[in-house]
């Protein structure tokens, strides 16, 4: 399988967990995580493991993101050096 469409999406719409993957590009989730383990290795993506809780019930999932790329920053002041 091709894992272009999977690095095609990742590159539009940034970091995302495989489910958002699948359901964005319309891929069956087992051929997106076998992308993503393929882009990997290759080192043209870096993912982890994650654990999201949805009203109480455990989401575990693969979160991945172009390598290389740094999420945007979140608003608001950030913390300076300790004197």
């Amino acid at each position: 399988m091709s894992a272009s469409p999977v690095l095609e999406y990742l590159k539009r719409h940034g970091q995302r967990l495989d489910a958002e993957i699948a359901a964005g590009t319309g891929l069956h989730i087992d051929k997106v995580r076998a992308a993503i383990e393929e882009l990997a290795a290759r080192g043209e993506v870096s993912k982890c493991s994650v654990t999201r809780y949805n009203d109480g019930e455990p989401f575990t999932g693969v979160l991945c993101r172009v390598a290389g790329s740094v999420p945007v920053g979140s608003p608001g002041r950030k913390p300076g050096p300790k004197a």
